[in-house]
Protein backbone atom coordinates (compact mmCIF):
# COMPACT_ATOMS: atom_id res chain seq x y z
CA UNK A 1 0.00 0.00 0.00
CA UNK A 2 2.91 2.35 0.79
CA UNK A 3 6.56 2.55 -0.18
CA UNK A 4 9.32 2.01 2.37
CA UNK A 5 9.57 5.79 2.77
CA UNK A 6 6.48 7.99 2.55
CA UNK A 7 6.69 11.73 1.95
CA UNK A 8 4.74 13.39 4.74
CA UNK A 9 6.00 16.99 4.88
CA UNK A 10 4.10 19.29 2.53
CA UNK A 11 5.14 22.94 2.35
CA UNK A 12 4.11 25.58 -0.17
CA UNK A 13 2.64 23.02 -2.53
CA UNK A 14 5.66 20.69 -2.54
CA UNK A 15 6.27 17.29 -0.94
CA UNK A 16 9.65 17.23 0.74
CA UNK A 17 12.05 14.33 0.18
CA UNK A 18 12.43 11.99 3.15
CA UNK A 19 15.81 11.82 4.87
CA UNK A 20 16.13 8.15 5.81
CA UNK A 21 18.09 9.15 8.92
CA UNK A 22 15.18 11.26 10.20
CA UNK A 23 12.08 9.09 10.11
CA UNK A 24 9.34 7.62 12.26
CA UNK A 25 7.94 4.16 11.67
CA UNK A 26 4.17 3.71 11.37
CA UNK A 27 2.93 0.38 12.74
CA UNK A 28 -0.27 -1.58 12.28
CA UNK A 29 -1.65 -1.79 15.86
CA UNK A 30 -3.42 -5.10 15.11
CA UNK A 31 -0.31 -6.98 14.00
CA UNK A 32 2.53 -4.69 15.16
CA UNK A 33 3.99 -4.96 11.65
CA UNK A 34 5.64 -1.84 10.20
CA UNK A 35 3.69 -0.18 7.39
CA UNK A 36 6.10 2.52 6.27
CA UNK A 37 8.41 5.26 7.50
CA UNK A 38 7.48 8.95 7.40
CA UNK A 39 9.53 12.09 7.73
CA UNK A 40 10.39 13.34 11.19
CA UNK A 41 10.24 17.10 10.89
CA UNK A 42 10.85 19.68 13.57
CA UNK A 43 11.21 23.39 14.23
CA UNK A 44 12.89 24.20 10.90
CA UNK A 45 10.16 22.59 8.79
CA UNK A 46 7.42 24.07 10.95
CA UNK A 47 8.82 27.58 10.56
CA UNK A 48 9.02 27.12 6.79
CA UNK A 49 5.43 25.90 6.71
CA UNK A 50 4.26 28.91 8.77
CA UNK A 51 6.10 31.25 6.42
CA UNK A 52 4.42 29.63 3.40
CA UNK A 53 1.00 29.88 5.04
CA UNK A 54 1.57 33.56 5.91
CA UNK A 55 2.55 34.31 2.31
CA UNK A 56 -0.53 32.53 0.97
CA UNK A 57 -2.93 34.20 3.40
CA UNK A 58 -3.60 37.53 1.61
CA UNK A 59 -4.68 36.09 -1.77
CA UNK A 60 -6.64 33.24 -0.16
CA UNK A 61 -8.44 35.46 2.34
CA UNK A 62 -9.28 38.01 -0.35
CA UNK A 63 -10.68 35.36 -2.68
CA UNK A 64 -14.50 35.42 -2.82
CA UNK A 65 -16.00 32.79 -0.57
CA UNK A 66 -17.77 31.20 -3.51
CA UNK A 67 -14.42 30.45 -5.16
CA UNK A 68 -13.05 28.90 -1.97
CA UNK A 69 -16.19 26.82 -1.77
CA UNK A 70 -15.59 25.30 -5.22
CA UNK A 71 -12.30 23.80 -4.00
CA UNK A 72 -13.89 22.45 -0.82
CA UNK A 73 -16.77 20.96 -2.82
CA UNK A 74 -14.27 19.19 -5.07
CA UNK A 75 -12.27 17.90 -2.11
CA UNK A 76 -15.43 16.52 -0.50
CA UNK A 77 -16.40 14.81 -3.73
CA UNK A 78 -12.96 13.22 -4.15
CA UNK A 79 -12.93 11.92 -0.56
CA UNK A 80 -16.37 10.40 -0.91
CA UNK A 81 -15.48 8.67 -4.18
CA UNK A 82 -12.30 7.22 -2.66
CA UNK A 83 -13.77 6.36 0.76
CA UNK A 84 -13.08 2.63 0.67
CA UNK A 85 -9.38 2.98 -0.16
CA UNK A 86 -8.94 5.77 2.36
CA UNK A 87 -10.78 3.69 4.94
CA UNK A 88 -8.37 0.79 4.44
CA UNK A 89 -5.43 3.11 5.02
CA UNK A 90 -7.08 4.43 8.16
CA UNK A 91 -7.72 0.93 9.52
CA UNK A 92 -4.18 -0.20 8.75
CA UNK A 93 -2.62 2.57 10.86
CA UNK A 94 -5.31 3.08 13.52
CA UNK A 95 -6.96 -0.33 13.88
CA UNK A 96 -10.68 0.44 13.94
CA UNK A 97 -13.04 -1.87 12.00
CA UNK A 98 -13.09 -1.12 8.29
CA UNK A 99 -16.78 -0.30 8.31
CA UNK A 100 -16.15 2.34 10.98
CA UNK A 101 -13.14 3.66 9.08
CA UNK A 102 -15.05 4.06 5.81
CA UNK A 103 -17.83 5.76 7.76
CA UNK A 104 -15.30 8.14 9.27
CA UNK A 105 -13.90 9.05 5.85
CA UNK A 106 -17.39 9.76 4.54
CA UNK A 107 -18.08 11.81 7.65
CA UNK A 108 -14.86 13.74 7.08
CA UNK A 109 -15.99 14.47 3.52
CA UNK A 110 -19.34 15.66 4.90
CA UNK A 111 -17.55 18.32 6.97
CA UNK A 112 -15.84 19.60 3.82
CA UNK A 113 -19.20 19.66 2.05
CA UNK A 114 -20.83 21.59 4.88
CA UNK A 115 -18.10 24.20 4.95
CA UNK A 116 -18.07 24.44 1.18
CA UNK A 117 -21.64 25.63 1.64
CA UNK A 118 -20.73 27.95 4.52
CA UNK A 119 -17.76 29.57 2.73
CA UNK A 120 -20.00 32.08 0.96
CA UNK A 121 -22.09 32.80 4.08
CA UNK A 122 -19.86 34.70 6.50
CA UNK A 123 -22.38 37.45 7.13
CA UNK A 124 -21.61 40.84 8.59
CA UNK A 125 -23.98 43.38 10.14
CA UNK A 126 -25.22 46.90 9.46
CA UNK A 127 -25.90 48.33 12.92
CA UNK A 128 -28.68 50.86 13.55
CA UNK A 129 -27.04 54.10 14.66
CA UNK A 130 -28.20 56.40 17.42
CA UNK A 131 -26.63 59.36 15.56
CA UNK A 132 -27.82 60.71 12.20
CA UNK A 133 -24.21 61.43 11.24
CA UNK A 134 -22.90 57.91 11.77
CA UNK A 135 -23.11 54.59 9.97
CA UNK A 136 -21.74 51.40 11.53
CA UNK A 137 -20.63 48.12 9.99
CA UNK A 138 -19.40 44.84 11.47
CA UNK A 139 -17.31 42.89 8.97
CA UNK A 140 -16.15 39.27 9.52
CA UNK A 141 -12.48 38.77 8.69
CA UNK A 142 -10.41 35.55 8.76
CA UNK A 143 -8.09 35.27 11.75
CA UNK A 144 -4.95 34.47 9.74
CA UNK A 145 -2.57 31.52 9.86
CA UNK A 146 -3.95 28.57 11.84
CA UNK A 147 -1.91 25.87 13.57
CA UNK A 148 -3.98 22.66 13.61
CA UNK A 149 -2.95 19.75 15.85
CA UNK A 150 -5.01 16.59 15.42
CA UNK A 151 -5.24 13.24 17.28
CA UNK A 152 -4.96 9.60 16.27
CA UNK A 153 -8.38 8.29 17.29
CA UNK A 154 -10.21 9.93 14.36
CA UNK A 155 -7.33 10.70 12.00
CA UNK A 156 -9.51 11.76 9.05
CA UNK A 157 -12.56 13.47 10.50
CA UNK A 158 -10.63 15.50 13.08
CA UNK A 159 -8.60 17.02 10.26
CA UNK A 160 -11.55 18.12 8.12
CA UNK A 161 -13.48 19.34 11.16
CA UNK A 162 -10.67 21.85 11.64
CA UNK A 163 -9.46 22.52 8.12
CA UNK A 164 -12.94 22.74 6.60
CA UNK A 165 -14.10 25.79 8.58
CA UNK A 166 -10.63 27.37 8.66
CA UNK A 167 -10.30 27.26 4.87
CA UNK A 168 -13.90 28.30 4.33
CA UNK A 169 -13.32 31.35 6.53
CA UNK A 170 -10.28 32.36 4.47
CA UNK A 171 -7.52 31.20 6.82
CA UNK A 172 -4.41 29.30 5.78
CA UNK A 173 -3.24 26.29 7.76
CA UNK A 174 -0.24 24.38 9.08
CA UNK A 175 -1.32 20.87 10.07
CA UNK A 176 0.47 18.67 12.60
CA UNK A 177 -1.21 15.21 12.58
CA UNK A 178 -0.60 12.55 15.22
CA UNK A 179 2.65 10.66 14.85
CA UNK A 180 0.61 7.45 15.33
CA UNK A 181 -1.59 8.05 12.27
CA UNK A 182 0.09 10.31 9.69
CA UNK A 183 -0.95 8.31 6.61
CA UNK A 184 -4.59 9.40 6.62
CA UNK A 185 -3.37 12.99 6.81
CA UNK A 186 -1.05 12.45 3.84
CA UNK A 187 -4.00 11.23 1.79
CA UNK A 188 -6.17 14.21 2.78
CA UNK A 189 -3.46 16.63 1.69
CA UNK A 190 -3.32 14.79 -1.65
CA UNK A 191 -7.09 15.28 -1.93
CA UNK A 192 -6.66 19.03 -1.47
CA UNK A 193 -3.93 18.99 -4.10
CA UNK A 194 -6.21 17.26 -6.62
CA UNK A 195 -9.02 19.67 -5.77
CA UNK A 196 -6.86 22.61 -6.85
CA UNK A 197 -5.86 24.14 -3.52
CA UNK A 198 -3.40 27.01 -4.14
CA UNK A 199 0.17 26.58 -2.92
CA UNK A 200 0.81 27.47 0.69
CA UNK A 201 -2.83 27.48 1.76
CA UNK A 202 -2.55 24.04 3.37
CA UNK A 203 0.77 22.80 4.73
CA UNK A 204 1.65 19.76 6.81
CA UNK A 205 4.59 18.81 9.01
CA UNK A 206 4.94 15.40 10.65
CA UNK A 207 7.49 14.63 13.33
CA UNK A 208 8.53 16.02 16.69
CA UNK A 209 5.32 17.17 18.40
CA UNK A 210 7.08 19.43 20.89
CA UNK A 211 9.23 21.20 18.31
CA UNK A 212 6.38 21.69 15.85
CA UNK A 213 3.97 22.76 18.57
CA UNK A 214 6.47 25.23 20.04
CA UNK A 215 7.04 26.76 16.60
CA UNK A 216 3.29 27.36 16.36
CA UNK A 217 3.21 28.84 19.86
CA UNK A 218 6.19 31.16 19.49
CA UNK A 219 5.68 32.38 15.92
CA UNK A 220 3.47 35.46 15.97
CA UNK A 221 2.27 34.72 12.41
CA UNK A 222 0.18 31.88 13.84
CA UNK A 223 -2.91 33.66 15.08
CA UNK A 224 -4.98 30.67 16.21
CA UNK A 225 -4.24 27.17 17.42
CA UNK A 226 -6.92 24.50 17.13
CA UNK A 227 -6.21 21.31 19.05
CA UNK A 228 -7.94 18.05 19.92
CA UNK A 229 -6.32 15.97 22.64
CA UNK A 230 -5.74 15.71 26.36
CA UNK A 231 -6.72 18.35 28.89
CA UNK A 232 -3.12 18.45 30.14
CA UNK A 233 -1.79 19.43 26.72
CA UNK A 234 -4.65 21.89 26.27
CA UNK A 235 -3.63 23.66 29.47
CA UNK A 236 -0.04 23.80 28.25
CA UNK A 237 -1.16 25.39 24.97
CA UNK A 238 -3.21 27.96 26.88
CA UNK A 239 -0.24 28.95 29.03
CA UNK A 240 2.30 29.14 26.23
CA UNK A 241 0.03 30.93 23.73
CA UNK A 242 -0.36 33.89 26.07
CA UNK A 243 2.88 35.48 24.86
CA UNK A 244 1.22 36.47 21.59
CA UNK A 245 -2.38 36.36 22.88
CA UNK A 246 -3.34 33.74 20.31
CA UNK A 247 -6.90 32.58 19.85
CA UNK A 248 -7.51 28.98 20.86
CA UNK A 249 -10.07 26.35 19.93
CA UNK A 250 -9.61 23.32 22.19
CA UNK A 251 -11.50 20.03 22.22
CA UNK A 252 -10.12 18.22 25.23
CA UNK A 253 -10.79 15.19 27.42
CA UNK A 254 -14.16 13.81 28.44
CA UNK A 255 -15.66 11.53 31.08
CA UNK A 256 -19.15 11.02 29.69
CA UNK A 257 -21.92 9.71 31.95
CA UNK A 258 -24.77 7.65 30.54
CA UNK A 259 -27.92 7.60 32.68
CA UNK A 260 -30.49 4.85 32.18
CA UNK A 261 -33.71 5.83 33.91
CA UNK A 262 -36.23 3.26 35.10
CA UNK A 263 -38.64 3.90 32.22
CA UNK A 264 -35.99 3.44 29.50
CA UNK A 265 -36.45 0.91 26.73
CA UNK A 266 -33.92 -1.60 28.08
CA UNK A 267 -33.00 -3.30 24.83
CA UNK A 268 -32.68 -0.05 22.89
CA UNK A 269 -30.69 1.62 25.66
CA UNK A 270 -28.34 -1.38 25.92
CA UNK A 271 -27.65 -1.30 22.19
CA UNK A 272 -26.93 2.42 22.30
CA UNK A 273 -24.67 2.16 25.37
CA UNK A 274 -22.64 -0.55 23.64
CA UNK A 275 -22.46 1.51 20.45
CA UNK A 276 -21.18 4.45 22.47
CA UNK A 277 -18.74 2.58 24.70
CA UNK A 278 -17.22 0.16 22.22
CA UNK A 279 -17.04 2.38 19.17
CA UNK A 280 -13.36 2.57 18.21
CA UNK A 281 -12.73 0.20 21.15
CA UNK A 282 -13.70 2.93 23.58
CA UNK A 283 -11.12 5.35 22.20
CA UNK A 284 -13.42 8.32 21.71
CA UNK A 285 -13.63 11.49 23.75
CA UNK A 286 -17.44 11.35 23.94
CA UNK A 287 -17.92 7.62 24.60
CA UNK A 288 -19.68 6.42 27.75
CA UNK A 289 -17.18 6.28 30.61
CA UNK A 290 -19.57 5.98 33.56
CA UNK A 291 -22.85 4.09 33.32
CA UNK A 292 -25.57 4.87 35.87
CA UNK A 293 -28.55 2.50 35.85
CA UNK A 294 -31.67 2.86 37.99
CA UNK A 295 -31.67 0.26 40.73
CA UNK A 296 -35.08 -1.13 39.75
CA UNK A 297 -33.84 -2.27 36.32
CA UNK A 298 -30.13 -2.76 37.03
CA UNK A 299 -30.14 -6.57 37.09
CA UNK A 300 -32.13 -6.89 33.87
CA UNK A 301 -30.11 -4.19 32.12
CA UNK A 302 -26.79 -5.73 33.18
CA UNK A 303 -27.87 -9.15 31.95
CA UNK A 304 -28.95 -7.65 28.62
CA UNK A 305 -25.57 -5.94 28.24
CA UNK A 306 -23.74 -9.14 29.16
CA UNK A 307 -25.61 -11.11 26.53
CA UNK A 308 -24.82 -8.58 23.82
CA UNK A 309 -21.16 -8.15 24.80
CA UNK A 310 -20.68 -11.90 24.76
CA UNK A 311 -21.50 -11.92 21.05
CA UNK A 312 -19.02 -9.19 20.08
CA UNK A 313 -16.06 -10.14 17.92
CA UNK A 314 -12.58 -8.84 18.66
CA UNK A 315 -9.96 -8.93 15.91
CA UNK A 316 -8.40 -7.25 12.93
CA UNK A 317 -10.34 -4.30 11.61
CA UNK A 318 -9.88 -5.66 8.10
CA UNK A 319 -12.17 -8.62 8.83
CA UNK A 320 -15.78 -7.91 7.88
CA UNK A 321 -17.42 -9.03 11.12
CA UNK A 322 -14.96 -7.44 13.57
CA UNK A 323 -16.64 -5.12 16.07
CA UNK A 324 -13.65 -4.25 18.26
CA UNK A 325 -10.20 -3.63 16.86
CA UNK A 326 -6.97 -3.05 18.78
CA UNK A 327 -6.07 -0.19 21.06
CA UNK A 328 -3.59 2.23 19.54
CA UNK A 329 -0.46 1.16 21.44
CA UNK A 330 0.93 -0.69 24.45
CA UNK A 331 0.60 2.28 26.80
CA UNK A 332 -3.10 2.54 25.97
CA UNK A 333 -3.78 -1.12 26.73
CA UNK A 334 -1.78 -0.94 29.95
CA UNK A 335 -3.79 2.05 31.12
CA UNK A 336 -7.07 0.24 30.45
CA UNK A 337 -5.83 -2.81 32.34
CA UNK A 338 -4.67 -0.69 35.28
CA UNK A 339 -8.17 0.82 35.55
CA UNK A 340 -9.72 -2.65 35.62
CA UNK A 341 -7.26 -3.96 38.20
CA UNK A 342 -7.82 -0.93 40.41
CA UNK A 343 -11.58 -1.42 40.26
CA UNK A 344 -11.39 -5.13 41.05
CA UNK A 345 -9.00 -4.51 43.95
CA UNK A 346 -11.55 -2.06 45.37
CA UNK A 347 -14.45 -4.50 45.10
CA UNK A 348 -15.74 -4.38 41.53
CA UNK A 349 -17.08 -7.58 40.01
CA UNK A 350 -16.25 -8.69 36.47
CA UNK A 351 -19.59 -9.38 34.77
CA UNK A 352 -18.11 -10.04 31.34
CA UNK A 353 -14.68 -10.01 29.70
CA UNK A 354 -11.78 -8.67 31.69
CA UNK A 355 -8.12 -8.73 30.76
CA UNK A 356 -6.14 -8.72 27.55
CA UNK A 357 -7.60 -10.50 24.53
CA UNK A 358 -5.69 -13.68 23.77
CA UNK A 359 -6.41 -14.16 20.10
CA UNK A 360 -4.31 -15.02 17.08
CA UNK A 361 -2.90 -11.51 16.57
CA UNK A 362 0.01 -9.76 18.27
CA UNK A 363 -1.60 -6.34 18.59
CA UNK A 364 -2.82 -4.28 21.51
CA UNK A 365 -6.21 -5.90 22.11
CA UNK A 366 -8.41 -5.82 25.19
CA UNK A 367 -11.56 -7.80 25.91
CA UNK A 368 -14.85 -5.88 26.00
CA UNK A 369 -15.52 -5.73 29.72
CA UNK A 370 -18.44 -5.02 32.04
CA UNK A 371 -17.85 -4.25 35.72
CA UNK A 372 -20.47 -4.00 38.47
CA UNK A 373 -20.40 -3.07 42.17
CA UNK A 374 -18.65 0.19 41.34
CA UNK A 375 -17.61 2.77 43.95
CA UNK A 376 -16.92 6.47 43.43
CA UNK A 377 -13.27 6.20 44.53
CA UNK A 378 -12.24 3.88 41.70
CA UNK A 379 -9.97 5.31 39.00
CA UNK A 380 -12.43 4.32 36.32
CA UNK A 381 -15.00 6.70 37.82
CA UNK A 382 -12.59 9.61 37.98
CA UNK A 383 -10.25 9.29 34.98
CA UNK A 384 -10.85 8.92 31.26
CA UNK A 385 -10.24 5.22 30.54
CA UNK A 386 -10.16 5.40 26.73
CA UNK A 387 -10.82 1.70 26.37
CA UNK A 388 -13.55 -0.98 26.23
CA UNK A 389 -14.67 -1.17 29.87
CA UNK A 390 -18.18 -0.32 31.10
CA UNK A 391 -18.46 0.36 34.86
CA UNK A 392 -22.07 0.08 36.07
CA UNK A 393 -23.24 1.97 39.12
CA UNK A 394 -26.84 1.97 40.32
CA UNK A 395 -28.83 5.01 41.51
CA UNK A 396 -32.08 5.68 43.34
CA UNK A 397 -33.37 9.07 42.18
CA UNK A 398 -32.83 11.76 39.57
CA UNK A 399 -31.21 14.39 41.79
CA UNK A 400 -28.70 11.85 43.11
CA UNK A 401 -27.57 10.70 39.68
CA UNK A 402 -27.37 14.21 38.22
CA UNK A 403 -25.11 15.24 41.10
CA UNK A 404 -22.85 12.25 40.46
CA UNK A 405 -22.81 12.81 36.72
CA UNK A 406 -21.77 16.44 37.20
CA UNK A 407 -19.14 15.65 39.84
CA UNK A 408 -16.17 15.91 37.48
CA UNK A 409 -13.93 18.57 35.99
CA UNK A 410 -14.91 17.34 32.51
CA UNK A 411 -17.91 18.63 30.61
CA UNK A 412 -17.90 17.30 27.06
CA UNK A 413 -20.81 14.88 26.53
CA UNK A 414 -23.52 13.15 28.56
CA UNK A 415 -26.32 10.76 27.63
CA UNK A 416 -29.85 10.12 28.92
CA UNK A 417 -32.03 7.10 28.22
CA UNK A 418 -35.70 7.55 29.02
CA UNK A 419 -39.13 7.42 27.37
CA UNK A 420 -40.38 10.23 29.64
CA UNK A 421 -40.22 13.61 27.90
CA UNK A 422 -40.47 15.62 31.11
CA UNK A 423 -37.61 13.69 32.68
CA UNK A 424 -35.48 14.04 29.55
CA UNK A 425 -35.92 17.81 29.49
CA UNK A 426 -35.29 18.22 33.22
CA UNK A 427 -32.17 16.08 33.19
CA UNK A 428 -30.71 17.61 30.02
CA UNK A 429 -31.06 21.08 31.52
CA UNK A 430 -29.35 20.04 34.76
CA UNK A 431 -26.42 18.17 33.19
CA UNK A 432 -23.32 20.38 33.11
CA UNK A 433 -22.07 19.34 29.66
CA UNK A 434 -21.57 20.96 26.28
CA UNK A 435 -23.37 18.10 24.51
CA UNK A 436 -26.32 16.05 25.77
CA UNK A 437 -27.74 13.10 23.85
CA UNK A 438 -31.27 11.91 24.65
CA UNK A 439 -31.65 8.34 23.39
CA UNK A 440 -28.85 9.28 20.98
CA UNK A 441 -25.14 8.48 21.33
CA UNK A 442 -23.96 9.87 17.99
CA UNK A 443 -24.38 13.65 18.41
CA UNK A 444 -21.49 14.75 16.17
CA UNK A 445 -22.69 16.08 12.83
CA UNK A 446 -21.38 18.80 10.48
CA UNK A 447 -24.35 21.12 11.00
CA UNK A 448 -24.27 21.24 14.83
CA UNK A 449 -21.81 22.76 17.33
CA UNK A 450 -19.54 20.20 19.01
CA UNK A 451 -17.48 21.11 22.06
CA UNK A 452 -17.21 20.95 25.81
CA UNK A 453 -17.29 23.18 28.86
CA UNK A 454 -15.28 23.21 32.09
CA UNK A 455 -11.95 21.42 31.48
CA UNK A 456 -13.18 19.74 28.31
CA UNK A 457 -12.28 22.71 26.17
CA UNK A 458 -13.22 26.04 24.67
CA UNK A 459 -14.77 26.77 21.30
CA UNK A 460 -16.96 24.74 18.98
CA UNK A 461 -16.54 22.59 15.88
CA UNK A 462 -19.40 22.11 13.45
CA UNK A 463 -22.19 24.35 12.16
CA UNK A 464 -21.80 28.07 11.60
CA UNK A 465 -20.45 28.14 15.16
CA UNK A 466 -17.41 26.20 13.96
CA UNK A 467 -16.54 28.72 11.27
CA UNK A 468 -17.01 31.60 13.70
CA UNK A 469 -13.95 30.32 15.60
CA UNK A 470 -11.80 31.28 12.59
CA UNK A 471 -13.30 34.72 12.08
CA UNK A 472 -12.79 38.03 13.83
CA UNK A 473 -15.26 40.87 13.81
CA UNK A 474 -14.05 44.21 12.50
CA UNK A 475 -16.15 47.22 13.45
CA UNK A 476 -16.17 50.08 10.96
CA UNK A 477 -17.61 53.43 12.03
CA UNK A 478 -18.41 55.91 9.25
CA UNK A 479 -19.08 59.58 9.80
CA UNK A 480 -21.24 61.19 7.11
CA UNK A 481 -22.10 64.82 6.39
Amino acid sequence: MFEKLTKSIYIDGEWRAVNEQQTDTVYNPATLEPITKVANGGKKEAEEAIKAAAKAFPPWSEMPGRKRSHILYKASELMTEDAERLGRILTSEQGKPLKEAIGEVKGAAAFLLWYAEEAARAYGEWLPSSAQSKRMLVIPKPVGVVGAITPWNFPSSMITRKLGPALAAGCTVVLKPSEETPLSAVEIIKVFEKAGMPKGVVNMVTGDAQQIGNAMLTNKEVRLITFTGSTAVGKYLMRESSEHVKKLSLELGGHAPSIVFKDADIDKAAKLVLASKFRNSGQTCICTNRLFVHESIADKFTETLKEKVGKMKVGSGMEDDTELGPLINKAASEKVHSHMEDAVEKGAKVVSGGGYWEGNLNGHFYNPTILSNIDDDMKIMNEETFGPIIPIQTFHDENEVIQKANDTDYGLAAYIFTENTNQAIRASEKLDYGIVGINDVFPATPEAPFGGIKQSGIGKEGGHHGMAEFLEEKYVSIGIG
